[in-house]
């Protein structure tokens, strides 16, 4: 009955864990943008990466030694719920209702609803691997297998994640203001949180990993051997490119419900349903990164990790240059096509990333040169990436005389395609290498 009963447990912990992301990852944009803090968005969403650098390797290091993963996991989840909430609340006090928007106040302070921000996603985006671990100790201990059993139930995460979008973009507050535009968007993210802070206690303990005898370096204990792999050539242009790919992550998530929602402001455009509903259209990108996933087997078997990293690179151009020449009238099928891509752009660059890491490192280093990956990716790339974005979007929208998002995505795409290219022309197929060795 145990053994039964544990794939549902981790469904719901993993709907909880995503769906607490999803309440305003792709939304926050658009409240800060209408709230007079558009020149902000890139900093809150580089916030993300820059505290995804070293917090997931802290908190790791707690539930390895200290504290057992699910009730780190808890404890993270806790701390970022209520300091989530916080950034609600000050909102909700510091923010007015303004000819049908949210406008911030003669006394809001920037620097202090930045810092609960930052301190809520601080907590939160180690749980995303926490959560992990979590599910592969829970299936372990009732005999299952983590790889044949856990990416099933990962897929519910995306699905909480899409479902929390779809809440904020359809449900109002009391100034029929929808969530995805108010501040909203944190109390329903935090709400969860508590939820899932709770629910993680009952699930089967992560025993520490027992202190043993032998002596490790530094850089062991911390996880800093994987940097080694920079000492071989194509590792290192590996992961350089994984940096140069992961600016484009952050950056529809940040302005693309933005862009979208500013068709309302246009009178031709004012009562479109893509205008009127970002979030649910966006959603499409996720649904199809679900789909997405199941492709990736037989394209990386067909293909190799090179065409397929390839593929990820000119989807990006794809997913950008479909944004800068959609509309949500008769355009909108081109924001469509943008959300299709969006899965081969994140899955194909993403999960088959993670496997050419697994499948050419050491045993030893393997888990460590997972986290390099993700550290040039969602924490080094992103941050940079989402800090140049800002600085795009601010000179060709917020701070232009005649303010162009077309122009900015076709930036976008442009820096996707010179990256696209240039991987070409440096990466080898680890394939072509072994048949010519």
């Amino acid at each position: 009955m145990k053994n039964q009963g544990i794939t549902l447990r981790l469904i719901i912990m993993n709907f909880l864990q995503y769906a607490i992301w999803g309440a305003y990852l792709t939304s926050m944009g658009s409240f800060l943008g209408k709230a007079g803090l558009g020149p902000q968005i890139w900093l809150f969403f580089a916030t993300q990466g820059f505290v995804s650098i070293f917090m997931p390797a802290l908190m790791g290091i707690v539930a390895d030694k200290w504290v057992p993963a699910q009730k780190t996991l808890s404890l993270c989840q806790g701390l970022a719920a209520v300091f989530m909430i916080a950034t609600g609340l000050y909102a909700m006090n510091h923010v007015s209702f303004v000819d049908g928007a949210y406008v911030k106040t003669a006394d809001f302070t920037f620097s202090l609803f930045y810092i609960l921000y930052t301190l809520s996603v601080a907590f939160y985006m180690p749980t995303i691997a926490i959560s992990n671990s979590v599910a592969y100790n829970a299936l372990e201990v009732n005999g299952k297998d983590p790889v044949k059993d856990f990416p099933p139930i990962r897929v519910f995460g995306t699905i909480g994640f899409i479902c929390a979008m779809l809440f904020v973009n359809f449900t109002k507050d009391g100034n029929g203001v929808q969530f995805q535009h108010s501040y909203y968007q944190f109390f329903t993210s935090g709400i969860l949180g508590l939820i899932l802070c709770i629910y993680a206690l009952t699930m089967p303990n992560c025993p520490c990993k027992p202190k043993t005898a032998e002596s490790q370096s530094l850089m062991d204990s911390l996880g800093l051997s994987a940097f080694k792999l920079f000492k071989e050539g194509q590792f290192a242009v590996f992961f350089i490119f994984s940096m140069l790919l992961g600016a484009s992550l952050q950056i529809t998530n940040g302005y693309a419900n933005t862009y979208i929602s500013s068709f309302a402001d246009i009178p031709e455009y004012a009562n479109t349903w893509g205008a009127r509903n970002a979030n649910a259209l966006i959603s499409i990108s996720q649904m199809s990164e679900t789909l997405c996933i199941l492709l990736i087997p037989f394209f990386m078997k067909k293909f190799g990790i090179k065409k397929v990293m390839l593929i990820a690179m000119f989807a990006w151009v794809f997913r950008f240059g479909f944004f800068g020449l959609g509309n949500p009238g008769g355009g909108v099928w081109l924001f469509i096509l943008s959300c299709l891509v969006y899965g081969v752009a994140f899955d194909f660059f993403n999960i088959s990333g993670s496997l050419y890491v697994n499948e050419n490192t050491d045993k030893g280093i393997r888990s460590s040169a997972q986290g390099l990956f993700m550290l040039m990716t969602n924490g080094l790339g992103a941050s940079i990436g989402t800090w140049v974005a800002g600085k795009v979007v601010n000179a060709c929208v917020y701070n232009a005389a005649n303010p162009s998002w077309q122009k900015a995505w076709y930036i976008f795409a442009a820096y996707a395609l010179v990256v696209g290219v240039l991987f070409a022309i440096f990466f080898k197929d680890p394939q072509k290498k072994e048949k010519t060795a």
